[in-house]
């Protein structure tokens, strides 16, 4: 059956996107990876670029592990014995011994009880907010929180919904006092770290705000964080926004396995009961397939390098190349949001002037994410840069001297 009119819908819809300059476009095609080599970090090739190297400055593999070799010797030694999917569903099929193993780790990691993966952090995220809101819940986020958080409070059916402003803990406080015996539970979400800004949430003040208010609720005030950018690059020892911000542990800590980590997929750390209770009613997790053995395997030996001395380094040179280009920015004169997070947004405040600042990094081998509305709010145009932990110095210095170079000739 034709769809030409369908069509022509859609293809207005894309033109439209296009003319406002929020369509997403195409992606580059990455064709070779050119490992580290003397002062230089890794490059990749692209598609329609010859032999010219690229540095990769909108990765999340901030801790560079998708290309360590005892991670990728894990994945290949498990994938040999196991091949290459898990089959099926892990209620009809069964569990691999690495799924229960990466579960038991990343609770360990958090001191959690229990663990459960989901095959993306976003799934993870949806998979835990739906189940756990019924229609005496309300539900309060951060204005500025995650698609797949905002997704997943337009699937549930709450009691109600509230939203605070940006890291308001005010707010916070208010939207929890006047739903007090409106709602027999509350379920606070927010991000750990603001993956378009690099910001982190107060998350000691949001838990303190959460207790005070936990007995005014029959079935407690629950706080359900998404630390997908704070796991394995934030806090000494990689443990987070909770670490850093000396936090009580969340109820319902979500990250992925596919950034700091280097792999793929999502997990959740909480109580026993949390645990149990998301088997069996996260739709997620019971109707796709979970992450293969081999990404199982890769994951766990990425864990127990990040939580080993080793890890430490990792971290350690990942904060100092960090500060080394916010330092940067701040001698060149490009505004910035200072902070420990390896995502170090460039504010450049306009659509236009964000875009060519993009296609002059990409044109001197640069790779950068430009964000403009709808994705950020307007006027708070940015690049995101994200430093990681095989960069170089020589590679900051690199990117800093381009930079400079364009803001010389505006």
């Amino acid at each position: 059956m034709p769809v030409d009119r369908l069509n022509a819908v859609l293809d207005a819809h894309v033109t439209g996107l296009e003319e406002a300059g929020t369509a997403k476009g195409a992606e580059v095609v990455v064709t070779g990876v050119v490992r580290a080599q003397g002062d230089h970090g890794p490059r990749v090739l692209l598609r329609g670029e010859s032999d010219k190297h690229f540095i990769r400055m909108n990765s999340n593999s901030y801790l560079g592990m998708g290309l360590n070799p005892e991670v990728i010797e894990a994945e290949d030694a498990a994938t040999k014995e196991f091949g290459a999917g898990p089959g099926a569903v892990r209620f009809i099929s069964g569990s691999y011994e690495a799924h229960l193993a990466l579960e038991a780790k990343m609770a360990a990691f958090h001191d959690r009880e229990a663990g459960m993966i989901f095959s993306s952090a976003y799934a993870a995220i949806m998979s835990s907010i739906t189940p756990l809101v019924t229609k005496e819940t309300v539900l309060i986020s951060d204005e500025l929180n995650h698609n797949c958080i905002i997704n997943a409070m337009k699937l549930s059916r709450p009691a109600g919904k509230a939203i605070y402003g940006h890291n308001d803990v005010d707010g916070l406080d208010k939207a929890l006092g006047e739903w007090k015996g409106k709602a027999k539970r509350a379920i606070v979400v927010t991000d750990g770290i603001f993956s378009m800004r690099g910001d982190h949430a107060p998350m000691a003040e949001i838990m303190d705000v959460c207790v005070k208010h936990d007995a005014d609720y029959e079935e407690n005030v629950v706080c359900i964080m998404d630390d997908s950018h704070g796991v394995g690059s934030f806090g000494r020892t990689g443990r987070g926004t909770e670490e850093f911000t000396g936090a009580r542990p969340v109820d319902v800590l979500v990250g992925t396995l596919g950034k700091a980590f280097g792999v793929n997929g999502g997990y959740v750390a909480a109580g026993a009961s949390i645990i149990d209770f998301l088997r069996e009613s996260s739709q997620m997790y019971i109707y796709s397939n979970p992450i293969t053995v081999g990404e199982a395997a890769a994951a766990l030996r990425s864990v127990e390098i990040v939580d080993s001395p080793a890890g430490l380094e990792l971290l350690e040179n990942l904060r100092a190349l960090t500060k080394r280009f916010e330092n940067g920015l701040g001698r060149i004169g490009i505004e910035t949001i200072p902070g420990e997070h390896p995502v170090v947004p460039l504010m450049i405040r306009d659509t236009q002037g964000t875009r060519d600042l993009v296609q002059y990094l990409y044109d001197n081998g640069v790779l950068v994410t430009g964000l403009a509305y709808p994705v950020v709010p307007r006027g708070d145009e940015e690049i995101r840069t994200q430093i990681n932990a095989d960069h170089t110095e020589a590679d900051i210095d690199h990117v800093l001297a381009l930079l400079e170079a364009y803001q010389e000739r505006q």
